[in-house]
């Protein structure tokens, strides 16, 4: 077949769904009109361990309205079946209401229903309970780790003995909650024996399937709609206790019920980037040339569930050097489970190895550019694998042409503007291409327009539009006779929305299903003996606003709504999918960055202010820039989120979180947001997927906390290795 013409893909187009959205039409979680819903809330442990002993909920189902308390002690028993296809990480499920047992603070121990909102709110204030408590443990720096994942390569200690420069540095990451606009809500009605559940997810199929195995249902029986979502970073990638709390509410109600957590119960139990203590080992020759590294790693996991993140892939395969050795170990704690947040393991891996490249750079007397740039591999190292792309080195100057590095004085404490001390820095960045199976359906009708569907979703970056854009391409369709439907477990399955693999997977997956389409018509015209196109060869055959004609002859065509019309067609329909190639790869799949900072640091009080942020990306084929554009600036939003704010503080007595509020938990606001510039790498990457995408959401993060933290010592001299960098740090 020709190549489609590309109308819209690569076209700086808005939001598809925007008015619904600022109009106040777009329908979140909570925000769905469930006739007869009651409400519910839950009530947390306020001890960090131990059990509960005693539960006096008299008081509070004296109240008017209310009409339930569940917890352990009457709350039927649950499955809790085994499933391999749920969104589980690997080991035992929280079990909510089926032991007396507290794992850690705020842990859902009962759950309120009542008519109203008010009274479910106010009964679970009047829930009595009585503990057994034990002393928590939730430091990270006093427990004792899980045996360690490890990689070798090489013999690290014997290079890094050789190696004339050697540095021995450690670093603390603190933990991060991923605090979106819309907290997290289920509304869950049970009809004869099936169950319905309106959810924040980002991952309806893992909803689904989670829900069927916790309450013994086969898959179908279970549906889980989510056509919008307030904004996630990863915290909706799993089904949380809550989703489970609603819906087992529901079933012992028999009524439909609405359950949204808190603020501060959005820190209680969905999730968090987990804190880390990173040991790391450099060495190079005096060229600059790396010649082995070693990297010791101890991360948060809870003590029921072992979570674990890519944090070890950018240390293999970043830089070349011979030798490599790591230590990855997960130290169980009294905490509720982490879980992926923007980035994950590549975010806190930038911090540690850019802010460490930097360091031997001033050591060396070295640009920091040209360092990487000498220690560029040629392949994956640690797969021995071609790089499908690899265009970091142009990031470097392209981004250093546009930021004005030169102007950028190597001597640190040497710029000032006044009572500011001023520093540029800058680091590298890289996040893997991953793309997973997906499927999708379109229908294109005989009025000329189509409807394309995917049980995919929409936390934000644009998933309506972008989808759009790629169905209406290969349609040969214009942007408003298509629409793309999503959220909703009824419609073909796709993988999680996270790891910046949507667009490569439900993106091909609709790429797939209208070429098949398209190819329908083409074939139905070129048979058809009234149609102008009738013995036309299908490979000469183009679609272009919604009339197939002649490549290299417009004038020779017809619409798809005479075609189907003449036809007695009232549609054509087909089903796409997409899968990576089954066996070993043949190349390395990851997008790449470079990140430029610039910072002022109040000489006196050390208060750190970022003037600008320039990101260059090689990210593949850039599907709609508008998009890419606030997925990127909001990254870098989040990066200076990381270096600067963030950080969740935990009171190791009892286990509670006591910033668990947004006036407590710092996040950048608009007088934190400097002037911040995104670049991308004209280029598209057909080895990884049809489309040529390889993600921008995860990648946009990644290297911005490093180049600010390289900033604040080119400015001050003072190199801080633990996140958040805060003015006592540099006092």
């Amino acid at each position: 077949m020709s190549p489609q013409p590309q109308a819209t893909v690569g076209a700086p187009l808005s939001r598809v769904d925007g008015r619904l959205k600022v109009t106040g039409k777009a329908l979140y979680a909570a925000e769905h009109d469930v006739a007869g819903a009651i409400h519910a809330v839950i009530v947390d442990a306020s001890i960090g361990l131990g059990r509960v002993t005693s539960l006096e909920t008299g008081t509070a189902e004296a109240q008017p309205g209310v009409l339930k308390v569940i917890h352990h002690f009457n709350a039927p028993t649950l499955p809790y079946r085994d499933n391999p296809g749920s969104n589980n990480p690997a080991g035992r499920r929280l079990r909510v209401f089926q032991d007396d047992k507290v794992l850690f603070h705020g842990q859902p121990i009962a759950v309120v229903i009542a008519t109203t909102l008010e009274a479910a709110q106010h009964g679970a204030s009047l829930v009595e309970v009585g503990y057994d408590a034990e002393q928590p443990s939730t430091d990270l720096t006093n427990a004792e780790p899980d045996e360690a994942i490890r990689y070798a390569r090489g013999d690290a200690e014997a290079g890094l003995r050789d190696a004339a420069v050697q540095l021995d540095l450690t670093y603390r990451t603190a933990r991060n909650h991923h605090n979106p606009m819309e907290p997290h809500a289920t509304i869950a009605r049970w009809d004869r024996g099936k169950l319905t559940v309106w959810d924040k997810t980002q991952w309806v199929v893992g909803t689904q399937t989670e829900l069927a195995a916790v309450f013994g249902l086969e898959t179908d029986a279970v549906r889980v709609i989510s056509p919008f979502v307030g904004g996630g970073f990863g915290t909706a990638l799993r089904c949380w206790p809550h989703v489970v709390v609603a819906a087992l509410a529901a079933r012992e109600t028999k009524r439909p019920v609405k359950l949204v957590l808190s603020r501060k119960q959005m820190y209680l139990g969905t999730g968090f980037r987990p804190s880390y203590e990173y040991h790391l080992r450099l060495g190079s020759d005096r060229r600059g040339q790396l010649t082995a590294a070693v990297h010791e790693l101890d991360a948060e996991t809870s003590s029921y569930e072992t979570f674990t993140e890519g944090i070890l892939a950018a240390g293999q395969m970043l830089y070349s050097m011979p030798a490599v050795s790591q230590a990855y170990r997960t130290v169980p704690l009294d905490l509720p489970t982490p879980l992926y947040m923007r980035g994950p393991g590549f975010h806190t891996a930038s911090f540690v190895i850019e802010s460490a490249m930097d360091e031997l750079a001033h050591q060396l007397g070295m640009d920091p550019i040209e360092l990487r740039r000498r220690n560029e591999p040629n392949e994956d190292e640690s797969s021995n694998l071609p790089f499908s792309t690899r265009r970091l080195r142009e990031c470097y100057t392209v981004g250093a042409r546009e930021f004005g590095w030169h102007r950028r004085n190597p001597r640190p404490r040497s710029t000032r503007d006044g009572d500011w001390l001023i520093g540029r820095g800058m680091a590298a960045g890289v996040y893997d291409t991953a793309r997973m199976p997906a499927q999708a359906r379109a229908r294109l009708d005989a009025d000329g327009s189509a409807v394309v569907e995917a049980a995919a979703t929409d936390m934000g970056p644009g998933t309506y539009t972008s989808q759009t854009q790629v169905a209406a391409d290969a349609l040969g369709l214009t942007m408003r006779t298509v629409t793309f439907r999503l959220g909703d477990s009824l419609y073909p399955p796709t993988p999680p929305h996270g790891g910046s693999m949507t667009m490569a997977s439900v993106g091909s997956a609709v790429l797939d299903a209208c070429n098949q389409v398209r190819r329908q018509a083409i074939k139905l015209a070129v048979e058809d003996r009234a149609s102008p196109l009738h013995g036309v060869a299908a490979d000469d055959v183009v679609v272009r606003a919604g009339r197939l004609h002649v490549k290299n002859d417009p004038t020779r065509g017809e619409t798809y709504r005479r075609l189907l019309v003449r036809n007695d067609r009232t549609h054509l329909t087909a089903d796409g999918s997409f899968a990576p190639p089954s066996g070993p790869e043949r190349h390395s799949f990851y997008g790449y960055n470079a990140t430029f900072a610039e910072v002022a640091v109040d000489a006196t009080l050390g208060l750190v202010r970022v003037r600008r942020v320039l990101g260059v990306y090689d990210a593949g084929r850039i599907i709609s820039p508008k998009l890419a554009d606030s997925q990127a600036l909001g990254g870098m939003v989040g990066g200076i989120g990381t270096a600067l704010l963030e950080h969740t503080v935990t009171d190791h007595r009892d286990g509670r979180i006591v910033n668990a509020n947004l006036a407590d938990y710092l996040v950048p606001v608009n007088a934190d947001v400097p002037d911040l510039k995104a670049i991308y790498l004209d280029g598209e990457d057909r080895e990884a997927d049809p489309l040529g995408v390889k993600g921008l959401g995860e990648l946009v993060m990644i290297g911005v906390a490093p180049a600010i933290a390289n900033a604040v010592f080119n400015a001050t001299g003072r190199r801080v290795r633990e996140l958040p960098i805060t003015a006592e740090a540099l006092l």
